[in-house]
């Protein structure tokens, strides 16, 4: 999770955090066996520097399946078979010294996940005036990696590498970036995104295919009606209602204009919506039902906020205006532990240099700057309104903002920008807001923004993530643009 001073998730009850399986990294290590009889004490040394990688892994938030250590095509072809049948998210191999790239190529084939290289010498440098051959070996692991990469690229198979030494921060921060990537990949093959309603008339950005995230991603999409929702927010008891109100007042300040029965309503939903996502199995939500002179399914989709910002706080990301992209956005935000909150364009401020961010509607609660506030709404713009929405300032300091555009071809894109928010002045409308400064003006940076492919919504984040999101992309094979 991101780093706040607000408390919401598992110190909360009954706002506990949900806890997707661990993405399964496949580990490997190798050398040559044509060493081991020359340099007796070359072996054991690597041996010792492989334990030291597994234990780094170890560390890291996943599930590692450590294949051993391998000297041949042989073992490596042994070490391939438990990986497969791991079912790994990613495979890394860490080249201990020089080996030959036939020892490699059949783990990148059989296990079929993406593959990591990488290359942790001892230490910073050598010692050359007390070195032999032997120790010399030990720091020559990144001889293999271009004779692997040119192999790996005649295979048909994409790698990534990471160079350094074993305790080189800079190199384990890149690895790290790699295992939020794999995070994504695994969050998103396993998914299932909830779609419920309609379009929003002539929102023609948010329209999305429902087969390019099952054949891009491997997700599921699963559509549903507001319906789906009605009928479980009926079975919902006053009890249930004064709970879910009680967990709310623990989370958010209340605003004086938050009317008790508009608050109830709201409870109410929320407590729907959990039944829902739990029903249908989901990880996303994305929703929008326009409904007409008040009736039931307009009354709904008016009391979605409340719920479905705790359930946003749980790692179950949802978006209104039925933006089924910037859900699954969000929940790659989620898989990079930086938080993502449904966000769009306000306004630009010239003298300041800032780009005002917000929207109506679900907010990730762990990125607020202070306890969010729940305020009554009477007009939502565009929409009929009702009900109560939350408010809060992002929290100062770095943020990336990040979406899913989709280009003519059909094809998905990642679309990132690294900024800072910053303090001011923001309006009080039970909108998320923040005043985010690019470092550019502020109308260059839209339109430079614009030309990228995103779609007016996407996720804000914190902290500087553009090389994360890059990562992820390139694991799951869709384009990647900066801004």
């Amino acid at each position: 999770m991101v780093d706040t001073d607000v408390t919401f998730t598992d110190e909360v009850p009954g706002l506990s955090r949900v806890k997707p399986r661990k993405t399964r990294i496949g580990l490997v290590a190798g050398g040559l066996a044509a060493y081991w009889p020359q340099f007796p004490d070359l072996l054991p040394q690597l041996q010792e520097s492989a334990r030291f990688v597994t234990a780094r892994f170890g560390e890291m938030d996943a599930e590692v399946i450590d294949a051993g250590f391998v000297s041949d095509a042989q073992e490596a072809g042994a070490a391939a078979e438990k990986l497969r049948v791991a079912n790994t998210d990613l495979t890394v191999f860490f080249m201990t010294t020089y080996l030959t790239s036939s020892m490699v190529l059949p783990i990148a084939q059989r296990v079929g996940a993406p593959v990591l290289i990488i290359d942790l010498q001892p230490s910073e440098k050598m010692d050359h005036a007390v070195f032999d051959t032997g120790k010399w070996l030990a720091y020559c692991g990144q001889c293999s990696v271009p004779e692997v990469g040119n192999v790996l690229r005649r295979a048909g198979i994409e790698f990534r590498s990471v160079s350094g030494h074993l305790r080189d921060e800079n190199a384990w921060r890149r690895i790290r970036q790699w295992i939020n990537a794999a995070n994504a990949r695994a969050r998103l093959r396993d998914a299932r995104h909830g779609l419920m309603g309609h379009l929003y008339p002539g929102m023609l950005d948010v329209s999305t295919d429902l087969t390019l995230l099952p054949t891009h991603f491997g997700s599921h999409v699963e559509v549903l009606e507001f319906d789906d929702l009605r009928v479980r927010v009926e079975d919902v008891t006053d009890a249930e209602v004064e709970q879910r109100k009680e967990l709310a007042r623990q989370v958010f300040t209340l605003d004086n204009s938050v009317d008790d029965e508009d608050f109830s309503w709201g409870a109410k939903v929320s407590v729907g919506l959990d039944r829902l996502v739990e029903d249908f199995q989901l990880d996303t939500v994305a929703y929008y039902h326009r409904g007409l002179k008040g009736e039931l399914h307009e009354r709904l989709g008016a009391g979605m906020i409340l719920g479905s910002s705790l359930l946003t706080a749980r790692g179950i990301p949802m978006a209104g205006e039925y933006e089924l992209r910037t859900s699954v956005a969000m929940l790659v935000s989620e898989a990079v532990g930086s938080g993502g909150s449904f966000t769009e364009i306000q306004a630009l401020n010239f003298i300041d240099g800032v780009v005002e961010m917000g929207h109506d509607g679900p907010a990730h609660l762990a990125i607020s700057a202070r306890r969010p506030l729940l305020r009554g709404l009477g007009v939502y713009h565009g929409k009929r309104g009702w009900g109560v929405s939350v408010e809060f300032d992002v929290k100062h300091g770095p943020v990336t903002t990040f979406g899913i555009g989709q280009d003519r071809d059909g094809s998905l894109v990642f679309v990132a920008s690294e900024g800072e928010v910053v303090p001011g002045p923001l309006l009080e409308i039970g909108n998320t807001t923040s005043r985010v400064d690019f470092g550019s003006d502020p109308g260059e940076w839209v339109d430079a923004w614009a030309s990228t492919g995103i779609g007016h919504h996407w996720a804000l984040s914190v902290g500087h993530l553009a090389k994360d999101y890059a990562a992820a992309a390139s694991l799951l094979g869709v384009e990647f643009r900066r801004v």
